[in-house]
């Protein structure tokens, strides 16, 4: 089923934002409108947006693959994304992320077989003041963790695991 069919609202709202000659502005909201239910954007989803848009697929997969909140790939429900930039570092992000995926029993950039979480390392989130701290997407939305320990990080994916939080 296409996006349009599967959202037609959405779609509708997303395009009467822009006067017909600025369509092709409409791409990011429609790309996240995509990517809502699966946590990741298709290559046919890709493929009708750059049709809807009247753009070339390869423009609409480099905004993808430029913005850290698009993803290509299937991964966890849930994108555990921890900065890892230099002074994100210098308060202990490697640290954190090496004792994390080694608690998980998974890499950087991997899923835990359960399929509920991808731990990635990713540049500044901007509170670098507050690390080790990372960002948790998913179909629900985005949510910032700052001053985080492995123990407080454990704590947070038991409950996703038994659906006790709520990820916003």
């Amino acid at each position: 089923m296409s996006l349009a069919e599967k959202y037609p609202k959405e779609v509708k709202a997303i395009f009467a934002k822009y006067p017909p000659e600025q369509k092709r502005s409409a791409v990011m909201p429609l790309l996240y409108l995509a990517q809502r239910e699966e946590n990741y954007i298709t290559k046919q989803s890709m493929q009708e947006i750059a049709d809807m848009l009247d753009l070339d697929v390869t423009e609409v997969a480099s905004i993808v693959g430029f913005y850290t909140l698009y993803h290509d790939e299937k991964a966890g429900k849930y994108r555990m994304q921890v900065c890892n930039d230099l002074p994100c570092a210098l308060r202990g992000a490697d640290q954190f992320l090496d004792s994390l995926c080694g608690n998980l029993g998974i890499q950087v950039g991997e899923t835990t077989p359960d399929g509920l979480v991808s731990v990635e390392a990713v540049m500044c989130l901007a509170a670098c003041d507050r690390a080790p701290m990372f960002q948790v997407q998913s179909g629900e939305g985005l949510t910032y963790h700052e001053n985080m320990s492995v123990d407080k990080t454990m704590e947070l994916i038991e409950a996703l695991r038994k659906g006790g939080a709520k990820v916003k």
